[in-house]
């Protein structure tokens, strides 16, 4: 299909892609340079949050491109100005800090934090993380995460990251000592297979962070902005970190995270984090134009139902096939598969022009627009299931082949 192989080879490797070269997109469709449509439910790992170029952030990065694209980090900007409130006030927070991705908001938090640990907890820095935890590809937040695949590249790693089982209260708290300054969990751990905290356990967290005085950071970089139908996934739990991480969804497709702050943690001073596209006028102006989008009333409301309606029908998919159970709140779906490979599934639903997304060997991984239609959802469920009927008959020839 493509005719640009040679310059494919100019690229430094990072993932496997397959041979598609997309062209397009709008909404939860994209198009390929042969002018096929594929069903997108990864949405670029749950960064388009209102789908393919949608109107409101393409007319924002417009009008915005005309005025001014970015003034320098040294300098206020309205949209600066504007989001920073916004922002802050919808989630209760009082300082927010602008990072172009998940993983530079990540390695923010754990600044933030080791700053607080100098001035309030006697130099404290060590941060307790979950195993299977994702928090970026920098070194920093591959040092903090619990990605088995990170454990044996670009050693030595930071340190000062301790490593506790996943919904484990009582081994979190064994590792929480005289040196801890932190805990840093994702609410749902997308990477590992999209699996939910439990509620017990992440109230567990959150008065036990009280307790010993300790920070508690929630990297909400997948489950925020809307994903899991609530503004901050902490909302669904009754809980309320000290530091909050943003990423993906925040700016709509354009490369916009955020650190936020709250209470004495909003300890940080000039100087101490920068960046010369941080902050920029251009992606700034694309979060105003998510983040008004989300708070507009019925919004995460239609998110919810969306997220039921999908739940509803993967669950009924999954019983009909002898996979499951599913898992993930909102508009987050992990459903793990028995005897089936993901990625084999994943390559054949592709086929099939729809785009998901096999975190684990074992488990596929849903995260639609948050503005899919129900319709969308009834399309991708068939087409799922042409995918799972093409795997499990592959695999059948297969086993009487060598029989």
């Amino acid at each position: 299909m493509r005719d640009d192989s040679l310059a494919s080879l100019r690229l430094m490797p990072s993932v496997a892609r397959p041979e598609q070269v997309f062209v397009r997109g709008q909404g939860s469709w994209l198009w390929d340079s042969e002018g096929r449509a594929y069903l997108d439910f990864t949405q670029g790992w749950a960064v388009n949050s209102l789908g393919h170029s949608p109107r409101v952030v393409v007319e924002a990065l417009q009008r915005q491109a005309e005025r001014l694209l970015n003034p320098g980090a040294a300098y206020y900007h309205p949209g600066l100005l504007k989001l920073a409130g916004r922002l802050c006030e919808a989630t209760g927070s009082d300082q927010a800090y602008f990072v172009s991705s998940g993983a530079e908001a990540c390695e923010g938090a754990i600044k933030l934090a080791r700053k607080w640990g100098q001035r309030h907890r006697e130099g404290a820095f060590t941060i307790v993380t979950a195993r299977h935890s994702f928090h970026g590809r920098t070194l920093g937040a591959m040092s903090a995460s619990g990605k088995p695949a990170f454990q044996q590249l670009f050693e030595p790693k930071l340190p000062g990251f301790e490593k506790v089982p996943y919904n484990d209260l009582e081994a979190l708290a064994q590792a929480i000592d005289a040196h801890t300054v932190a805990v840093m969990l994702e609410p749902v751990q997308g990477e590992a297979g999209v699996i939910p905290a439990t509620l017990d356990y992440l109230q567990g967290v959150e008065r036990l962070c009280r307790s010993r005085g300790v920070l508690l950071i929630l990297d909400e970089v997948q489950t925020g902005i809307g994903r899991c139908g609530a503004l901050l996934a902490e909302e669904l739990y009754g809980v309320r970190a000290d530091i909050v991480t943003l990423g993906k969804g925040l700016g709509g497709g354009v490369p916009l995270a955020a650190v936020l702050a709250r209470g004495n943690a909003c300890c940080q001073e000039p100087g101490e984090q920068g960046g010369t596209h941080h902050g920029n006028a251009l992606m700034l102006a694309a979060g105003l134009a998510v983040l008004k989008t989300v708070l507009e009333p019925g919004f995460l409301e239609q998110v919810r139902e969306l997220g039921e309606h999908l739940r509803d029908g993967l669950a009924l998919l999954a019983r009909r096939h002898g996979q499951g159970p599913l898992r993930g709140h909102g508009l987050l779906c992990g459903l793990p598969l028995q005897r089936l490979s993901a990625p084999a599934v994943a390559r054949a639903a592709l086929e099939e022009g729809l785009l998901v997304n096999a975190p684990q060997p074992h488990v596929l991984r849903f995260s639609p627009a948050l503005t899919v239609s129900h319709a969308n959802i009834d399309e991708m469920l068939r087409r799922l299931e042409r995918a799972l009927l093409r795997v499990s008959l592959t695999r059948q020839r297969e086993a009487l082949a060598s029989a």
